[in-house]
């Protein structure tokens, strides 16, 4: 898998998925907050499979 995301879409997407899994722990508790494994799986592997689809690259090319 090439990596299609930069570092500041890599960053943004992380801090999502943390924020969202924090609502299965703290807050509200609803299982609505599992969605946030997706960012937080991207962001981690630097991959974007609807970037790939989209012909979307936010990385800087080397």
């Amino acid at each position: 898998m090439k990596v299609n995301m930069g570092s500041a879409d890599r960053i943004i997407r992380a801090i999502a998925g943390l924020v969202l899994l924090a609502l299965v722990f703290i807050g509200p508790q609803t299982p609505w907050g599992w969605v946030g494994i997706v960012p937080l799986a991207t962001a981690l592997i630097g991959n974007c499979p609807a970037y790939s689809i989209l012909g979307i690259k936010t990385c800087k090319t080397k």
